[in-house]
C-alpha cells in the first residue's frame, strides 16, 4: 500500500480571515475607556480587512521580496530610485487610505483633538500585526507635520498634498503628485545618536542651502522630501530637502547602497551622500534639535504602539495553535503548563495594550491640558522603552509555543521576531530612553512630580503601586541617578501599565501590579502563580 503523503494531521488550521479588532476584547475595551467607544464600527471594519487572507498574503510577498536600489537607468543617467514589489505598494495604498499618515491633523496641520490619535493607534496596532516594515515611512510622514509647524508657509504648502488619503509611488516632484512621504535622515557614521557630532554641511544658496554630506541611516529613501540635520552657519539646524530640485531635476541625493538588515526587510532604509542638495531650512539656524524633536516624540509613540502589535499578534497566533494541537492525547492549550504560559502572556499584552492607548489619550489632550502635557513628555520614553524592550523575549516565548512551526521561516513568527529589535533600537536605544526620562525630571521637576503624584492617586488602590512609584521617583532624583536608571524607568513604566489598565479592567489591573510589583516576576513567562479562575479570565478575552 502506498504511503498516504497528502495525509496531515494535527496542524492548526491557518490563522487568517479573522477581524483583528473584534477577536481582541482587551483592545477594544482601552479604545472604549480612553474616548474612542464610538468608532468601533469603523475600527471593525479595519480589522476585518487587515485580518484577510489577502493582507497577509501581502505582508508576505513584501518580506520574501525586498526593495532594491537602482542607481542608473538604463541610459546612464543617475535616477537613485528603489524599486519594490507590487505587494509593497498595495499595503501603503491601504494604510494611506485609512490615513494612518495624517489622520491626527487637519488640513491646516494642526492637531485634530477628540480621540484621533487613539483611533489612530488602534489601526496602526492591528496594521503592525500584518506588516510592520511599511509603516516606517508611514510613521515618519504623520510625524514630520509636528516638525513642519516650524514653518507655517512651507507647511501651507506641503499640507494639501501630504493631507491626501492616497498613497502616490510615481517618480515625480511632490507638488505634482496626489499624496506624499516624507522620510528622515539624522544620524552619521562618526556620531550616530550624537547627532551634534554631525558634519554634514549647508551653505546658503538665495532663499534655499546646498548641502553637502552623508547619512549612515536614511529611512525611507523613496520618500518625496526628507528631514535632515546639517551644520549651517548658526549651528545643527533642520532642513526639508525634497528628492527633486525646484526645476524638475531629480536632487542631489546619491544613495551608496540600502541596509542589508536583521529585520524591517519590506521597507528600505539607505546610505546616502549629498553633492549640494537643494533644501529648505525647517525652524532657526543652530535650532535643529528642537525642531526634528517635536517630529520623533511621535515615531517614539508608534514605536511603542508597533511593538505592543507585534506581541499581540504573536499571542494571538500561539494561542490559536495551542487550542489546534494535541499533545499526549490532549489540546497543548488544555495542558496546565501551557495554560499558565499563556495567561501570563495574555496578561503582559493587556497591560501594553492600556499603556500605549493610555499614552496616545494624553497626546491627544495634551494641546488643552498641562497634566496631560507632562504625561506625554515624561511617558513616551517611559513607554517606549519598556514596550520595545519586551517584544523579542516575548516574541521567542509565543515562538516557542509553536515549537519547530515557529521557527521556519514560511509563518509569521519568525517575521515577526526578526522585526522587534528595530522598534527599540530605532529612535532611541534603551539607555537613550532612560536619559530623556531623566532630563524630563530634571528640567521640569513639578511637572514630573505631578505626574507621579497623578499616578500614584489613580492607582493607589492596586497592589505595592505607590510604593513602587516613591522608590521610582527617589531613584529618578538622586544625583547619580543615571546609574539606576533602567531600574527606575522600568518600575514607573509597570506602576504605569498597572494605572492604564484598572479603568479597562479593573481585576487584571490588579492581578498585574500583585504579579509584577508586588512579587519578583521571573524571567519567563508563567513562572507566576495564578488561580485556574484567573487563566480562564486571561485566555477568554486573549482570543474568544
Amino acid at each position: 500500500m502506498p504511503f498516504a503523503r497528502a495525509a496531515v494531521l494535527n496542524q492548526p488550521p491557518p490563522f487568517c480571515d479573522v477581524n483583528l479588532f473584534n477577536c481582541d476584547a482587551p483592545l477594544m475595551e482601552a479604545v472604549a475607556a480612553y474616548g474612542a467607544r464610538d468608532r468601533a464600527e469603523d475600527l471593525s471594519l479595519f480589522g476585518r480587512l487587515w485580518g484577510s487572507v489577502a493582507m497577509a498574503e501581502r505582508g508576505r510577498l513584501a518580506n520574501e521580496n525586498p526593495p532594491k536600489l537602482k542607481t542608473y537607468d538604463a541610459r546612464g543617467f543617475r535616477r537613485d530610485e528603489v524599486e519594490f514589489h507590487p505587494a509593497y505598494h498595495e499595503l501603503m495604498a491601504h494604510s494611506a487610505h485609512a490615513r494612518l499618515h495624517n489622520s491626527t491633523w487637519t488640513a491646516a496641520g494642526t492637531p485634530v483633538g477628540g480621540a484621533a490619535e487613539v483611533v489612530r493607534a488602534a489601526k496602526f496596532f492591528i496594521a503592525a500585526q500584518v506588516e510592520t516594515g511599511h509603516l516606517c515611512p508611514i510613521t515618519m510622514t504623520r510625524a514630520s507635520v509636528a516638525a513642519l509647524a516650524s514653518d507655517e508657509a512651507l507647511r501651507a504648502r506641503i499640507m494639501p498634498v501630504l493631507g491626501m488619503s492616497v498613497y502616490d509611488p510615481a517618480f515625480m516632484p511632490w507638488w505634482q503628485k496626489r499624496g506624499m512621504t516624507i522620510g528622515m535622515g539624522m544620524t552619521e557614521k562618526q556620531g550616530g545618536t550624537d547627532v551634534r557630532a554631525n558634519i554634514t554641511r549647508a551653505e546658503k544658496d538665495g532663499d534655499a542651502y546646498r548641502i553637502t554630506g552623508h547619512k549612515w541611516f536614511m529611512s525611507a529613501p523613496m520618500s518625496d522630501a526628507f528631514l535632515v540635520l546639517a551644520q549651517a552657519e548658526g549651528g545643527l539646524t533642520c532642513f526639508v530637502m525634497p528628492r527633486f530640485a525646484p526645476d524638475g531635476t531629480v536632487n542631489a541625493l546619491r544613495f551608496q547602497r540600502l541596509k542589508d538588515k536583521l529585520g524591517n526587510r519590506s521597507n528600505a532604509s539607505s546610505e546616502v551622500e549629498f553633492e549640494g542638495a537643494y533644501a529648505l531650512r525647517l525652524g532657526e539656524e543652530g535650532r535643529g534639535i528642537a525642531t526634528i524633536i517635536q517630529m520623533v516624540s511621535l515615531t517614539r509613540q508608534d514605536c511603542a504602539i508597533a511593538s505592543a502589535g507585534l506581541m499581540r499578534s504573536g499571542l494571538a497566533h500561539a494561542l490559536h495553535h495551542a487550542r489546534h494541537r494535541s499533545v499526549f492525547g490532549k489540546h497543548l492549550a488544555d495542558q496546565p503548563l501551557m495554560r499558565g504560559v499563556l495567561a501570563d502572556m495574555a496578561l503582559h499584552v493587556e497591560a501594553t495594550t492600556a499603556l500605549v492607548m493610555r499614552l496616545c489619550h494624553a497626546f491627544d489632550r495634551a494641546p488643552d491640558d498641562p497634566l496631560e502635557n507632562a504625561i506625554m513628555r515624561l511617558m513616551t520614553p517611559v513607554v517606549k522603552y519598556w514596550v520595545c524592550k519586551s517584544a523579542p523575549a516575548f516574541l521567542y516565548e509565543a515562538m516557542e509555543c509553536l515549537g519547530g512551526n515557529g521557527y521556519v521561516e514560511e509563518g509569521i513568527m519568525e517575521r515577526h521576531y526578526r522585526e522587534a529589535p528595530v522598534n527599540a533600537i530605532w529612535e532611541g536605544s534603551g539607555n537613550v530612553m532612560c536619559l530623556d526620562v531623566l532630563r524630563v525630571v530634571s528640567r521640569e521637576r513639578d511637572a514630573a512630580a505631578a505626574v507621579l503624584a497623578h499616578l500614584a492617586q489613580e492607582g493607589g488602590d492596586l497592589p505595592d503601586v505607590k510604593a513602587a512609584l516613591s522608590a521610582t521617583a527617589a531613584a529618578l532624583g538622586r544625583p547619580d541617578a543615571e546609574g539606576t536608571a533602567r531600574d527606575a524607568v522600568e518600575s514607573l513604566a509597570l506602576a504605569a501599565a498597572a494605572v492604564a489598565l484598572k479603568p479597562v479592567h479593573p481585576g487584571h489591573a490588579a492581578l498585574f501590579a500583585q504579579t509584577r510589583l508586588a512579587q519578583r516576576h521571573g524571567l519567563m513567562y508563567g513562572a507566576v502563580s495564578l488561580t485556574p479562575g484567573e487563566i480562564e479570565g486571561l485566555l477568554a478575552r486573549a482570543l474568544p
